[in-house]
């Protein structure tokens, strides 16, 4: 079981690469370990050292972090990191380690051997001559001190340079007027230098945003290799967990879903239907299962081993027993979800799954695999958005459906608070699609300035109608300058373009200017 606080210690992959030679030309060495532990410890002399060695035992390679060594931390959230060690020509390629971990360590390590910088290293003579036995000691946890010492340390490279005053080097005074020759530069004198040193930022302990023992409980069951399920009202830290633990599993093999994009969008994933690749899932299992193994959807099945699903009530229960069905045929494996391990998490008391005419959801609880799929449960009762008593205690009614005329009345006082942001009115909810249309068109006549038409163009005319009753989007769409506007489709997860997402259309642009529609307009405002 891994620790989540162990900051001297990793499990991942590993790559040593030695330079047969100093100079351009020559070969590198190159041994790869699937699955190696990295350690920082101190060896016979009480200097610092990082041990590469399999996870399956055997010989190990120390590595002195010497003054020379450096560190390549660009892709730290992606669980990669290189250390350099120039002085025997070899450096290590750290990969697919769980980001949060990684962060962690490398902390350690910088404070580390920033605190030990005032110590002389040990010449290899001298180890020759000390007749020393090898040992090696993982590093102690860092403390206070080695904080206070890094940063003394650091203070003094911190301290503004001292520009040296000029000097009167010659002095002309036929004109009545009094020249100074300049003196050449110094190097550490130099008035950029002095007005923006180059300062290395203060050191503090490594410690992530505290987890609650109910959120810490659901993290170690997840480390453990269970297959959990978790739940929680609104605020109770579900999505900010979620987070936590895709930083604490290894990035190659997990794979971060939710049944939405605005929902993928809020833990740095993608929806599960693009990770499923099976469509809606409606189709028969064979055919869901040829979908599955197309080149690119293949390798999601093959190489995940921890899937994390977020807002599981609106996934649909025969679309995860299909799920579980493709999982075990294309890994070839009679476990459940095919020996994938799931993290779960949603709230059943919130929004159901999505289905069609009149035909009763079916959630996934109820799914006929579910049962043998989830091994351990668990609830965040720990409200931690809200710190209003009253307020949270009114949440959970509503919550369980409980809403008395009390809560109501608590309700219709709030009914006239401002909450419009950057411009950004509240989405009011109806119940029939004509109520929605018949806001919209009257909300738009009363904005100023000329209307803007777009007409869709279909590729087939002979869908129009069937286009039109199932595409979210009319045939026709008016706009103005001030119209409230909402995606309909994810555009980019990544960036934020998602169902749902909220905005304002600021200029239309003519031409090629702006986007293909010729709109520009400000997604960036919180959805409300």
């Amino acid at each position: 079981m891994l620790h989540a606080e162990d900051g001297a210690r990793l499990e991942c992959s590993v790559a040593v690469e030695r330079a047969s030679g100093a100079s351009a030309g020559h070969g590198v060495q190159r041994r790869v370990l699937r699955r190696a532990t990295v350690t920082l410890g101190r060896d016979e002399f009480r200097e610092l050292v990082l041990r590469v060695q399999d996870v399956r035992g055997g010989a190990h390679e120390n590595f002195a972090l010497r003054s020379d060594f450096r560190l390549f931390m660009r892709f730290v959230k992606d669980g990669k990191c290189t250390v350099n060690f120039p002085q025997s020509n070899a450096q290590v390629l750290i990969s697919d380690c769980p980001p949060d971990r990684l962060k962690t360590f490398l902390k350690t390590l910088s404070i580390k051997h920033e605190a030990s910088r005032g110590t002389n290293p040990v010449s290899e003579r001298a180890r020759m001559r000390a007749g020393v036995p090898r040992s090696f000691e993982i590093i102690s946890p860092v403390q206070q001190k080695d904080i206070q010492k890094a940063n003394e340390l650091r203070s003094k490279v911190n301290a503004p340079v001292q520009v040296k005053a000029l000097t009167e080097r010659a002095v002309n005074r036929t004109d009545g007027r009094q020249r100074v020759k300049r003196p050449r530069a110094d190097g550490d004198a130099s008035p950029v230098k002095a007005l923006h040193p180059h300062k290395k930022p203060v050191l503090t302990l490594p410690v992530a945003q505290k987890l609650s023992k109910e959120q810490m409980a659901v993290l170690n069951a997840v480390l453990s290799g269970k297959n959990v399920f978790f739940t929680g009202s609104a605020g109770t830290g579900k999505s900010f967990l979620l987070k936590r633990i895709v930083g604490s599993l290894p990035p190659k093999s997990t794979y971060a879903t939710a049944s939405t994009g605005v929902a993928a969008c809020h833990i740095g994933g993608t929806t599960l239907h693009s990770f499923a690749g099976i469509g809606s899932g409606s189709a028969p299992l064979e055919q869901c299962l040829e979908l599955a193994q197309r080149p690119g959807v293949l390798q999601h099945w093959t190489s995940c081993k921890h899937l994390i699903i977020d807002e599981i009530s609106m996934v649909e229960a025969e679309f995860f027993d299909k799920l579980e069905s493709v999982a075990r045929s294309i890994r070839r494996s009679s476990e459940p979800f095919g020996g994938i391990q799931l993290i779960v998490c949603g709230d059943f008391l919130q929004l159901p799954p999505v289905t069609k005419g009149k035909e009763k959801p079916g959630f996934c609880f109820q799914a006929r695999s579910w049962r043998k799929c989830i091994q351990v449960n668990m609830e965040l009762t720990e409200v931690r958005r809200q710190t209003d008593r009253t307020f949270i205690s009114l949440l959970q009614a509503i919550r369980v459906g409980r809403v008395t005329e009390e809560v109501s009345a608590r309700l219709l006082k709030s009914a006239s608070n401002p909450i419009e942001r950057d411009g950004i009115v509240a989405t009011r909810l109806c119940t029939h699609k004509d109520d929605v249309e018949l806001t919209n068109e009257n909300k738009l006549k009363q904005l100023p300035g000329p209307l803007r038409v777009f007409e869709a163009l279909d590729s087939d005319p002979m869908l129009v109608k069937t286009i039109d009753a199932q595409s979210p989007a009319g045939q026709t769409l008016q706009l103005k300058v001030g119209a409230q506007v909402m995606l309909t489709k994810n555009l980019d997860v990544h960036r934020g373009l998602v169902n749902g997402a909220r905005g304002v259309v600021v200029d239309f642009l003519p031409g090629n200017q702006g986007h293909d529609s010729g709109l520009r307009g400000d997604l960036s405002g919180p959805c409300v």
